[in-house]
Protein backbone atom coordinates (compact mmCIF):
# COMPACT_ATOMS: atom_id res chain seq x y z
CA UNK A 1 0.00 0.00 0.00
CA UNK A 2 2.80 2.41 0.90
CA UNK A 3 4.24 2.30 -2.59
CA UNK A 4 0.81 3.11 -4.09
CA UNK A 5 0.57 6.24 -1.97
CA UNK A 6 4.14 7.17 -2.82
CA UNK A 7 3.42 6.67 -6.54
CA UNK A 8 0.24 8.74 -6.29
CA UNK A 9 2.15 11.53 -4.54
CA UNK A 10 4.84 11.48 -7.22
CA UNK A 11 2.16 11.65 -9.93
CA UNK A 12 0.54 14.59 -8.15
CA UNK A 13 3.93 16.33 -7.95
CA UNK A 14 4.29 15.93 -11.74
CA UNK A 15 0.72 17.11 -12.27
CA UNK A 16 1.45 20.40 -10.47
CA UNK A 17 4.50 20.95 -12.68
CA UNK A 18 2.58 20.08 -15.85
CA UNK A 19 -0.41 22.26 -14.87
CA UNK A 20 1.85 25.31 -14.65
CA UNK A 21 0.31 26.50 -11.38
CA UNK A 22 1.21 30.11 -10.46
CA UNK A 23 3.73 30.59 -13.31
CA UNK A 24 4.79 34.03 -11.97
CA UNK A 25 5.61 32.45 -8.62
CA UNK A 26 7.34 29.49 -10.26
CA UNK A 27 9.49 31.88 -12.31
CA UNK A 28 10.95 33.46 -9.15
CA UNK A 29 11.47 30.16 -7.30
CA UNK A 30 14.30 27.66 -7.69
CA UNK A 31 11.99 24.65 -7.66
CA UNK A 32 8.68 23.23 -6.54
CA UNK A 33 8.71 22.18 -2.88
CA UNK A 34 6.10 19.45 -2.88
CA UNK A 35 6.34 17.91 0.56
CA UNK A 36 8.10 14.99 2.13
CA UNK A 37 7.79 12.31 4.73
CA UNK A 38 5.89 9.12 5.32
CA UNK A 39 2.99 8.64 2.87
CA UNK A 40 1.30 6.48 5.54
CA UNK A 41 1.72 9.08 8.27
CA UNK A 42 -0.98 9.59 10.90
CA UNK A 43 -0.05 13.28 11.05
CA UNK A 44 0.40 15.79 8.27
CA UNK A 45 1.87 19.21 9.08
CA UNK A 46 0.98 22.04 6.74
CA UNK A 47 2.83 25.32 6.61
CA UNK A 48 2.18 28.26 4.34
CA UNK A 49 4.95 28.40 1.73
CA UNK A 50 8.62 27.49 1.33
CA UNK A 51 11.29 29.92 2.51
CA UNK A 52 14.79 30.44 1.18
CA UNK A 53 16.36 27.20 2.49
CA UNK A 54 13.33 25.17 1.43
CA UNK A 55 13.49 26.66 -2.06
CA UNK A 56 17.19 25.81 -2.36
CA UNK A 57 16.91 22.26 -0.96
CA UNK A 58 13.51 21.39 -2.39
CA UNK A 59 12.28 20.21 1.01
CA UNK A 60 9.78 21.79 3.42
CA UNK A 61 10.83 23.11 6.82
CA UNK A 62 14.61 22.77 6.56
CA UNK A 63 15.58 26.26 7.82
CA UNK A 64 15.43 27.55 11.38
CA UNK A 65 11.69 26.79 11.63
CA UNK A 66 12.38 23.24 10.53
CA UNK A 67 15.05 22.74 13.19
CA UNK A 68 12.60 23.93 15.84
CA UNK A 69 9.91 21.65 14.41
CA UNK A 70 12.33 18.69 14.57
CA UNK A 71 13.08 19.47 18.23
CA UNK A 72 9.37 19.54 19.05
CA UNK A 73 8.80 16.27 17.19
CA UNK A 74 11.56 14.67 19.27
CA UNK A 75 9.84 15.90 22.44
CA UNK A 76 6.77 13.82 21.55
CA UNK A 77 8.80 10.83 20.39
CA UNK A 78 8.46 11.37 16.65
CA UNK A 79 10.90 11.96 13.82
CA UNK A 80 10.54 13.52 10.39
CA UNK A 81 10.20 10.09 8.77
CA UNK A 82 7.12 9.36 10.96
CA UNK A 83 5.15 12.33 9.67
CA UNK A 84 4.39 14.04 6.39
CA UNK A 85 5.06 17.74 5.94
CA UNK A 86 4.08 20.15 3.22
CA UNK A 87 2.92 23.71 2.55
CA UNK A 88 -0.20 25.15 0.97
CA UNK A 89 1.78 27.06 -1.62
CA UNK A 90 4.52 24.93 -3.15
CA UNK A 91 6.77 27.71 -4.52
CA UNK A 92 8.68 30.26 -2.48
CA UNK A 93 7.06 33.70 -2.72
CA UNK A 94 9.62 36.40 -3.65
CA UNK A 95 11.41 37.84 -0.59
CA UNK A 96 9.39 35.51 1.64
CA UNK A 97 6.30 37.67 1.29
CA UNK A 98 3.01 36.11 2.45
CA UNK A 99 1.34 33.92 -0.15
CA UNK A 100 -1.42 35.80 -1.99
CA UNK A 101 -5.03 34.60 -1.72
CA UNK A 102 -5.07 33.59 -5.40
CA UNK A 103 -1.84 31.59 -4.93
CA UNK A 104 -3.38 29.74 -2.01
CA UNK A 105 -6.53 29.10 -4.05
CA UNK A 106 -4.52 27.81 -7.01
CA UNK A 107 -2.67 25.28 -4.86
CA UNK A 108 -5.55 24.23 -2.61
CA UNK A 109 -6.95 21.47 -4.88
CA UNK A 110 -3.47 19.90 -5.01
CA UNK A 111 -3.11 20.11 -1.24
CA UNK A 112 -6.54 18.47 -0.86
CA UNK A 113 -5.46 15.70 -3.22
CA UNK A 114 -2.21 15.28 -1.27
CA UNK A 115 -4.26 14.84 1.92
CA UNK A 116 -6.69 12.46 0.20
CA UNK A 117 -3.77 10.25 -0.80
CA UNK A 118 -2.15 10.22 2.65
CA UNK A 119 -5.42 10.09 4.65
CA UNK A 120 -3.90 11.28 7.95
CA UNK A 121 -5.74 10.97 11.25
CA UNK A 122 -4.60 14.47 12.22
CA UNK A 123 -3.79 17.55 10.17
CA UNK A 124 -1.69 20.11 12.01
CA UNK A 125 -1.84 23.59 10.49
CA UNK A 126 1.26 25.67 11.19
CA UNK A 127 0.43 29.36 11.19
CA UNK A 128 -2.60 31.39 10.27
CA UNK A 129 -2.32 31.03 6.49
CA UNK A 130 -2.69 27.26 6.44
CA UNK A 131 -5.38 27.44 9.12
CA UNK A 132 -7.36 30.05 7.15
CA UNK A 133 -7.36 27.90 4.04
CA UNK A 134 -8.48 24.71 5.78
CA UNK A 135 -10.49 26.13 8.70
CA UNK A 136 -11.83 29.46 7.48
CA UNK A 137 -13.13 32.05 9.89
CA UNK A 138 -11.11 31.09 12.97
CA UNK A 139 -8.61 33.28 14.82
CA UNK A 140 -5.38 31.45 15.57
CA UNK A 141 -4.87 33.41 18.78
CA UNK A 142 -8.15 31.92 20.04
CA UNK A 143 -8.02 28.36 18.74
CA UNK A 144 -4.33 27.37 18.76
CA UNK A 145 -3.77 24.03 20.45
CA UNK A 146 -7.46 23.02 20.26
CA UNK A 147 -8.32 20.05 18.09
CA UNK A 148 -11.21 20.75 15.69
CA UNK A 149 -13.25 18.24 13.71
CA UNK A 150 -14.30 19.56 10.32
CA UNK A 151 -15.71 17.46 7.46
CA UNK A 152 -14.77 14.22 9.28
CA UNK A 153 -11.16 15.30 9.63
CA UNK A 154 -9.41 16.34 12.84
CA UNK A 155 -7.31 19.50 12.65
CA UNK A 156 -4.97 21.03 15.19
CA UNK A 157 -4.17 24.69 14.54
CA UNK A 158 -0.77 25.72 15.87
CA UNK A 159 1.30 28.86 15.65
CA UNK A 160 3.96 28.74 12.98
CA UNK A 161 7.41 27.75 14.29
CA UNK A 162 8.85 30.88 12.64
CA UNK A 163 6.53 33.06 14.73
CA UNK A 164 7.77 31.33 17.87
CA UNK A 165 11.37 31.96 16.83
CA UNK A 166 10.70 35.70 16.48
CA UNK A 167 8.46 35.94 19.52
CA UNK A 168 9.87 34.24 22.61
CA UNK A 169 6.49 34.32 24.35
CA UNK A 170 4.93 32.19 21.65
CA UNK A 171 7.71 29.64 21.86
CA UNK A 172 6.49 28.01 25.07
CA UNK A 173 2.87 28.21 23.87
CA UNK A 174 3.80 26.32 20.72
CA UNK A 175 5.81 23.73 22.69
CA UNK A 176 2.85 23.22 25.07
CA UNK A 177 0.36 22.95 22.21
CA UNK A 178 2.65 20.55 20.38
CA UNK A 179 2.91 18.36 23.47
CA UNK A 180 -0.84 17.65 23.22
CA UNK A 181 -0.46 15.86 19.85
CA UNK A 182 -0.01 12.29 21.24
CA UNK A 183 -3.14 12.63 23.43
CA UNK A 184 -5.16 13.99 20.51
CA UNK A 185 -4.03 11.12 18.29
CA UNK A 186 -5.08 8.59 20.95
CA UNK A 187 -8.58 10.11 21.07
CA UNK A 188 -9.14 9.98 17.31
Amino acid sequence: MASDKQTNLEELHQKILQSNICPELAATATQLVFGEGNPNADIVFIGEAPGKQEDLQGKPFVGASGKFLNEMLEMIGLQRQDIYITNIVKYRPPNNRDPLPEEKRAFLPFLQEQLNIIKPKLIVTLGRHSMDVLLPGLKISQVHGQAKRYHDQVFLPLFHPAAALYNGGLRQTLIDDFASIPAILKKI
